[in-house]
């Protein structure tokens, strides 16, 4: 089954942080990759690369743990979606303002609508503009 993966499941992967049942989740996630397909806005990488630039500048993570995380992360089943930029200024934005998300969690949502997939976050506003909306979330089992 195919899914919308947000970079906030994705960065926990190489960040291991936050609540418990996040972490467990996100595991269950990257698991679930190894059977299923991810699908991804265009803006994927710029903000999964941002996510990494930030977390080796405060100490967080080496060098040498993010190449290891991005190799991961380059074999793993995720397509990137071609149109994310021909919806940006049209449903995208529509989204961002109905739901008040950045442009950027709105290229999730407005991605699983267009393709009627779940939603792999752990993002509470967007988990909450998803329900909303009617996009369900990514049952990682």
């Amino acid at each position: 089954m195919s899914f919308v993966l947000d970079n906030s499941v994705a960065m926990c992967w190489l960040l291991n942080d936050g609540r418990p049942a996040d972490v467990s989740y996100a595991l269950k996630v990257l698991d679930a990759l190894k059977k299923s397909q991810a699908v991804v806005p265009a803006l994927w990488a710029l903000e999964a690369a941002n996510v990494v630039a930030k977390a080796e500048s405060k100490g967080l993570v080496t060098e040498a743990r993010t190449h290891a995380f991005v190799a991961t992360l380059v074999r793993l089943n995720i397509v990137v979606d071609k149109a994310t930029a021909a919806h940006a200024l049209g449903e995208t934005l529509n989204l961002a303002r109905r739901y008040k998300l950045s442009a950027y969690d709105a290229s999730y949502l407005e991605l699983a609508l267009r393709d009627g997939l779940p939603l792999a976050t752990l993002d509470a506003d967007l988990e909450k503009a998803a329900r909303k909306a009617g996009v369900k979330r990514f049952d990682a089992k």
